[in-house]
């Protein structure tokens, strides 16, 4: 029986991610997600900073970049290196500052894609809804330093420590595999918070977690073909030149927005289907 609401579900969700301007929703978070992504990589590097002096920033952009492909996440990282390297750690939290605010407009459109995806109305004033983008922006960075220190610096932690036992816990904290997967459950955090506190409307994580898993399996596919993509077939930088990082981020970062508004669609037909249920059994 699920397996055939699935499917059911599926097929809604492409014939109203088709029908309903899904290709144009997955525009419009992709370019507001490239407007805001670079100072917002830097505020959270700079805040990464503040938690410790110590703290190598080539590692924090490691784990913050670890779940991108390398190809697309190059680019923006050299350029990220050279901001830092210009005007410090200090300066440039104070530069960033500025920037939550249009960093927000990201999450607003995630918020509007979310809402429509279940069939919500936000009864929110303009104001509450902004506020809430701005608070996702400062509590994303905040975690994402925090978490990113401590990954860095609990490796040198134990390998401070004498014995064997706090030796092989070094290593394997500072292996890319924990890495990965600490960026992984980040994201994950991440996409299950935008279903459940940005719509007008609550959900239960009944409600949501089936589009989230599907994101993410989505997502880490799709990150695998654009990696073998870049390495074997991509032609960017002669169709572009000195824009062909930029054209590689944008052009990825569209296809995990549309399968972002698809997925959403996904969990809107699965509630679709289940108030349609209780009310023919009601």
């Amino acid at each position: 029986m699920f397996p055939g609401k699935s499917l059911k579900a599926l097929i809604g969700a492409w014939g109203r991610f088709d029908g309903d301007n899904g290709w144009s929703k997955a525009s419009h978070v992709a370019m507001s997600m490239m407007l805001a992504l670079f100072p917002f990589c830097i505020f959270v590097l700079s805040l990464a900073g503040q938690f410790s002096t110590d703290l190598d920033v080539n590692s924090v952009i490691e784990f913050v970049y670890g779940s991108w492909p390398e190809e697309i996440a190059e680019p923006i990282t050299r350029e990220v290196r050279a901001v830092l390297a210009q005007s410090g750690a200090g300066t440039t939290a104070y530069g960033a500052l500025l920037a939550v605010f249009f960093a927000s407009n990201g999450v607003d459109a995630v918020r509007v894609v979310v809402t429509d995806a279940y069939h919500d109305k936000d009864p929110r004033p303009v104001w509450r809804q902004r506020l809430l983008c701005v608070a996702f922006v400062l509590a994303g960075a905040f975690l994402i330093a925090i978490v990113g220190a401590v990954a860095i610096g609990l490796p040198l932690y134990f390998d401070s420590l004498e014995g064997a036992p706090a030796h092989w816990m070094a290593g394997l904290l500072a292996g890319e595999p924990a890495h990965l997967l600490l960026s992984m459950l980040l994201l994950l955090l991440a996409l299950y918070a935008c279903h459940v506190w940005l719509p007008g409307t609550g959900h239960s994580a009944r409600q949501v977690l089936p589009g989230v898993v599907l994101t993410m399996v989505l997502w880490v596919a799709a990150g695998e073909v654009f990696s073998y993509y870049f390495q074997n077939f991509s032609s960017y930088s002669v169709t572009y030149a000195g824009l062909a990082g930029v054209m590689a981020a944008l052009v990825f970062l569209y296809v995990m927005a549309a399968i972002f508004v698809f997925c959403a669609e996904f969990n809107g037909q699965l509630h679709a289907l289940a108030m349609r249920e209780a009310g023919q059994a009601g």
